[in-house]
């Protein structure tokens, strides 16, 4: 689990619900992957990139990376429940 910037690990086999667990985490993978993808989309859209601030675009540059930390995190996380 994520508290931040902080990693929390503990031993879960046998005290969660995998199927649930599973779930959770495929709802906040697609959450993740749809931000990922808005992003993505209006850093490819050179109207959008020619015009923006330079601080707009520095804001969605990091929100890309959020997402991607995040999408990434949550693989991790998934394929770690499934082993168990």
């Amino acid at each position: 689990s994520y508290v931040g910037n902080l990693e929390i690990m503990i031993p879960m086999a046998g005290l969660i619900d995998v199927d649930a667990e599973l779930a959770r985490i495929g709802k906040q993978l697609e959450k993740a992957e749809k931000g990922l993808a808005q992003v993505q989309n209006k850093l490819a859209n050179e109207k959008f990139v020619n015009n923006a601030p330079e601080a707009v675009l520095a804001k969605e540059h990091e929100k890309l990376a959020e997402f991607s930390d995040a999408r990434t995190k949550l693989l991790e996380q998934k394929a770690k429940i499934e082993s168990l």
